[in-house]
């Protein structure tokens, strides 16, 4: 028979009792409350899990207690716990906060329900995504801003720099590093201001704006149910929207997922089907002069998303996914936030990325120097006209390896100079979308999920991309449709 406990945090009296049984059990000094410590273990915390584990002789015990709890209750302990912590933090602010203007609240109660109806929100959502990510970063920041960059760097900035550089040096391997085809000026600190950075600019600015708004949240809980088929909750919408960002950042953000099944899962569609910021906004920048080509490029790869998730939730073992999530009150964005936000990710991205970029020319340099370059671009040009293009399009492939935005880029290129009819573009844009992660998310790969998932993950992504555009160009042949 369950002991009564005298009321703390709102607890029921069977996590109460079970947590005293782990209490008793606990004779280690963890340096924090034994409570806590059990709490923790009821929620199946893994570090604590294995702290425990290392420090306990009779942890196989405490593992059963565990067990005994987790049969008396159909959901998770962790959901139950933090329900009850959320519900006791409600009752609390209750009796401590008045709101003065209850019209006012009730406006933004019933804006939240709007945000959060699949009927009602689903079409705000797309209308936020077409002015946000087409119309400001496609059109504006991929189209108009890139285009102005572009022209000053291949009229002036170029020009200037290939002309010093032969001028003061003699020795052709360093010139072609600093102003050759692949040089660390003419092609990396090109990609890197004129395409690259305009796009990411545009699309941290309003990534900012929604954050600030409290719109994030609202959209997991938006898409939780779709999620929820996938092998996911709604709290993995974070960082597959960061994704759009940078999916390296995005692969660590995904320790935030509970359990090994989510974070698999989570890991794999970042690497497969979701573009980064830079990488989208070029193919924004490629296909926005014809928009069909633009619908069936996010379609093919909504789709991969969602068939692969769904395959990958029925073949991965695991629990179903459980989703809470504090909502904090939607707000005005502040412009001060906005703007130390969008300064800090580009502060990040020339720290972080820039480098990669000159780094991805030495390379590229020394493969030529080496004859390990056109190797690689030999071995790619196979597979590449095994999907119908063109074998000058190997390149930009390659160039993906090292960067996803400096192989769009590479696109982008190949484009200026009538190398790629609409439907080539169209099946270029898809494959190199679904192309292997870059290096830095590799090895972040590596890192967060070992490597035996990084190595499996990156070897099916290398197949299905070019099995995706395989097909594309067979059913653009078959009904022989031309763009």
């Amino acid at each position: 028979m369950l002991e009564k406990f005298p009321k703390k945090i709102g607890y029921t009296d069977e996590i109460e009792f079970y947590v005293t049984k782990i209490e008793k059990l606990l004779t280690y000094n963890y340096k924090i409350a034994k409570r806590a410590i059990a709490l923790l273990l009821l929620q199946e915390d893994e570090e604590i899990l294995e702290l425990v584990k290392s420090k306990e002789k009779n942890f196989k015990e405490i593992l059963n207690i565990i067990n005994e709890l987790k049969n008396i209750y159909h959901q998770p302990i962790s959901y139950i716990i933090n329900i009850l912590r959320q519900r006791e933090a409600s009752d609390i602010t209750k009796d401590v906060i008045v709101f003065s203007d209850k019209k006012r609240n009730t406006f933004r109660k019933k804006l939240e329900e709007i945000f959060i109806n699949p009927f009602i929100g689903g079409p705000i959502l797309l209308f936020i995504l077409y002015y946000s990510l087409y119309k400001f970063v496609g059109v504006f920041g991929a189209g108009i801003l890139v285009d102005f960059l572009e022209s000053k760097f291949e009229n002036f900035i170029n020009p200037f720099f290939v002309n010093l550089v032969e001028k003061y040096i003699n020795f052709k391997p360093i010139v072609d590093l600093l102003v050759g085809d692949y040089g660390i000026i003419t092609l990396g600190f090109r990609y890197a201001f004129a395409i690259i950075l305009p796009i990411i600019s545009t699309f941290f600015f309003v990534f900012a704006i929604i954050e600030d708004s409290g719109y994030l949240p609202r959209l997991a809980m938006l898409v939780d149910r779709l999620f929820k088929k996938i092998g996911l909750s709604g709290r993995a919408v974070i960082p597959l929207i960061l994704g759009f960002g940078c999916d390296t950042m995005a692969t660590i953000v995904t320790r935030t997922l509970p359990t090994k099944r989510e974070k698999i899962i989570a890991t794999l569609l970042l690497a497969l089907a979701v573009p980064c910021s830079a990488q989208m906004g070029v193919i924004f920048a490629l296909l926005s002069s014809k928009p069909h080509a633009l619908v069936i490029w996010f379609f093919v790869i909504f789709f991969v998303f969602l068939i692969v998730g769904f395959l990958s939730s029925k073949i991965l073992p695991g629990e179903r996914p459980t989703f809470y999530m504090e909502i904090p009150p939607l707000r005005f964005p502040e412009f001060k936030n906005v703007f130390l936000k969008t300064f800090t990710r580009l502060k990040w991205y020339f720290l972080e990325v820039l480098p990669l970029f000159i780094l991805a020319s030495f390379l590229i340099w020394a493969g030529k120097l080496t004859g390990i370059f056109d190797l690689m671009v030999r071995l790619l040009e196979y597979p590449v006209r095994f999907i119908g293009l063109p074998k000058e399009t190997s390149v930009a492939f390659l160039f993906g390896f090292f960067r996803r935005d400096y192989g769009a880029a590479g696109l982008y290129d190949l484009k200026k100079g009538n190398l790629l009819s609409t439907n080539q573009l169209v099946i270029a844009s898809i494959t190199l979308t679904l192309f292997l992660p870059c290096i830095a998310q590799f090895l972040v790969n590596l890192k967060e999920r070992g490597y035996k998932s990084a190595f499996f993950i990156s070897i099916f992504v290398l197949f299905f991309s070019f099995s995706v555009g395989f097909l594309v160009n067979l059913i653009f042949n078959f009904f022989k449709i031309s763009l």
